[in-house]
C-alpha cells in the first residue's frame, strides 16, 4: 500500500506553518512553511514509517478517514 492510498489532510495553522497529515497512521505528519513543502515531507514520513512496520513484519493500517463536507 502506498502513499496515494491514503486520504491526506492539509491545512495551514493560524501562525502560518503547513501541516499535512495521514490521520489513518499515528505520528504521520509534517510541519513546513509551504504546503508544496508540508506534503513532499509527508511523502518522506510516509515512507519512513512503512520501513519501519515492514522491518517488524507488520502491515500499514487500513485508511477508515472519512471526509465530511457540511
Amino acid at each position: 500500500m502506498g502513499f496515494d492510498n491514503y486520504n491526506i489532510v492539509v491545512y495551514r495553522q493560524e501562525d502560518g506553518p503547513w501541516v499535512g497529515e495521514i490521520p489513518a497512521i499515528s505520528g504521520c505528519y509534517a510541519l513546513m512553511p509551504t504546503r508544496e513543502q508540508a506534503l513532499e515531507d509527508l511523502n518522506g514520513v510516509f515512507h519512513m514509517i512503512s520501513e519501519e512496520y515492514r522491518g517488524k513484519g507488520l502491515p500499514l493500517p487500513a485508511d477508515t478517514t472519512e471526509i465530511v463536507h457540511d
